[in-house]
């Protein structure tokens, strides 16, 4: 339930990518405008972000779940009465506060349901919602957008978000750290801890870098195969949008088990996993970007596959650099902070390029944000904490407790 939640999540917010050439053309707007409705929605969330997380850490984590999926999918519908691009903008921002409330707190009841050797394949299943979601964001907003208008897929992604919410009220909520083998020491379990705890710092600052980078190619990707290489919008988001959720069932699949797997020879897998992809994907990506030809859409395909192949093996880790006391006041902070740095200035900075250059030459900050973040995330493997591999007391990365 709580993944098809945070499908619905996802699918709200991608629409906009895919119908985003039909609100640039009622508005008459600047490709930096259209990209600040993204980065407006996603400030307000990560600001939203650090007042959940406390919350969630004191009083029950469902109930906030639920008030704000409420209350995100009760603003989805006001599209209806949307009718200038500021009314559009305060919608859209307001939506993003709804949505903090669960991407914050969801996984702090996920990792309380399995043990630590477990939970880069569980978050792997989890985050399918990422690029399953995103894809049928395109896939909604691409089909329907050019038919009824681009208000009219805001109306599919709302109405199940209530039903959902409310099925919600029903789960038992797990006891904090159940499955935890790690004492709670300051660096872990405190506020004050959380600013000198290297695990975190450098799994927040390599979402950091990645978010740059994955932001800003899904707000403009369409765009680009529609203005740069002669697709219709239709058959632009139907192409993305296969490749996204393809590359993404495989690649958080992937990435939580080769995590897993990987974790009993190297404490700092779910890094490495994240950070050989990053690097991988730069020069693929490249090749996407400039090849006109026939090496453009696999090109594409495999470095998107790489940029996902991270989602679960990061998030894994992230909540494995925490005590279960802190976990959702810490992930309200890495959003913030991987927001605030990645997908917030992403999409109007690759606007502002295109509008002084090139839509293509766009692409360019985001292929070296890859790159930034790899090398943050081999640098992070280090300050892995060494997390019980076998679900059982005394073992930890394979070696005597």
């Amino acid at each position: 339930m709580l993944t098809a939640l945070n499908l619905l999540n996802y699918i709200d917010r991608s629409v906009l990518f895919a119908v985003q050439p039909l609100v640039q053309s009622e508005f008459h707007l600047t490709n930096a405008q259209v990209g600040y409705l993204t980065s407006a929605f996603l400030g307000f969330y990560m600001i939203a972000a650090p007042f959940a997380g406390p919350l969630a850490d004191r009083y029950s984590r469902k109930m906030i779940v639920v008030l704000g999926a409420v209350f995100w999918s009760g603003l989805t519908l006001l599209t209806a009465v949307t009718h200038t691009y500021w009314e559009l903008l305060v919608r859209h921002t307001l939506v993003g506060v709804g949505e903090a409330t669960f991407v914050t707190i969801a996984p702090t009841f996920v990792a309380d349901l399995f043990p630590e050797s477990k939970r880069g394949r569980i978050f792997g299943i989890f985050y399918l919602a990422i690029p399953v979601g995103t894809a049928a964001g395109y896939l909604l907003g691409g089909k329907l957008g050019p038919q009824f208008g681009w208000r009219f897929p805001f109306y599919i992604a709302a109405l199940p978000g209530f039903l959902l919410a409310l099925s919600i009220l029903f789960l038992p909520e797990p006891p904090r750290g159940q499955f935890d083998s790690l004492k709670e020491t300051a660096d872990r379990a405190t506020l004050r801890g959380l600013a000198r705890n290297p695990a975190f710092w450098t799994v927040t600052l390599g979402m950091a870098a990645g978010t740059f980078s994955l932001g800003g190619i899904q707000v403009w990707m369409p765009t680009f195969l529609e203005r740069m290489r002669g697709y219709t919008l239709e058959s632009a988001n139907l192409m993305f949008g296969k490749i996204v959720v393809v590359d993404g069932i495989l690649a958080s699949l992937a990435g939580g088990w080769l995590g897993d797997r990987l974790l009993p020879r190297m404490k700092g897998s779910y890094y490495f996993v994240s950070a050989v992809s990053m690097g991988l994907g730069v020069p693929i990506m490249i090749v996407g970007l400039y090849n006109k030809g026939p090496l453009m859409v696999p090109a594409i395909t495999v470095a998107a596959f790489l940029l996902l192949l991270n989602t679960s093996p990061l998030n894994t880790a992230l909540v494995n650099s925490v005590g279960a006391h802190i976990r959702a006041t810490a992930i309200a902070v890495n959003i913030f902070i991987f927001h605030l740095l990645g997908d917030v200035p992403s999409p109007t900075l690759m606007g502002y390029v295109a509008d002084r250059h090139s839509l293509q030459e766009a692409f360019i900050p985001p292929v070296i944000a890859m790159a930034v973040s790899s090398a943050i995330l081999f640098y992070g493997m280090r300050f892995a904490p060494p997390v019980r591999v076998d679900g059982e007391p005394g073992s930890l990365n394979g070696q005597p407790g």
